[in-house]
């Protein structure tokens, strides 16, 4: 398979394909790709993952077609609602104007509601919508489906791979979360 190189599961590198089953191997691009930092090889997996997991939930339920901008506001919002549109362009490192769009056709959708915040009436809050919340959990619901079907398919030790894995990813995001190191 010219121009592909084997991996485990763990993205790694052919250390990590040494101990694998054929079974668990995944094939990521050769080339200048295959002596790239764990860095480089966690960026591809993370835009795999999430093309993939997008691709499967527009295929498995064709319902599900809101983007991806509003769902993460919609997150936001079910952990922490009522919100400022300021605090939510924060929060998702937008720009204010851009979730203020964002929540004007959310708001057309029926998803979101705009009220007047009770601590300062000159300022407004953004609120989910009962239709909000179901279509919400909906999405969760099938995403976790899909997940969950994708992960019974792997082999014990991917699985397990996978699950020891997720306090790091979670660390990672924060770290991520927070202003880049100046050097």
């Amino acid at each position: 398979m010219s121009g592909l190189r084997t991996v485990g599961p763990c993205g790694g590198g052919p250390h990590y394909a040494e101990s694998m089953s054929a079974q668990s191997r995944t094939e990521v691009p050769a080339g200048p790709a295959a002596d790239q930092p764990e860095a480089r090889l966690l960026t591809e997996a993370v835009t795999r993952l999430r093309r993939a997991l997008r691709s499967s939930i527009r295929t498995d339920y064709p319902w599900e077609t809101l983007p991806m901008a509003q769902v993460e506001l919609l997150q936001v919002l079910g952990e922490y609602s009522p919100a400022r549109v300021s605090d939510l362009a924060a929060r998702r490192r937008l720009a204010p104007s851009t979730v203020s769009g964002l929540i004007g056709q959310m708001i057309n959708a029926g998803l979101v509601a705009r009220d007047v915040d009770s601590a300062d009436r000159r300022a407004s809050v953004v609120t989910l919508t009962e239709a909000g919340r179901e279509k919400l959990a909906a999405w969760t619901v099938a995403h976790e489906h899909r997940i969950d079907a994708a992960l019974a398919a792997l082999d014990e030790g991917s699985r397990a791979a996978i699950t020891h894995a997720l306090p790091a990813l979670f660390q990672l995001a924060e770290h991520l979360g927070e202003p880049a190191a100046q050097e």
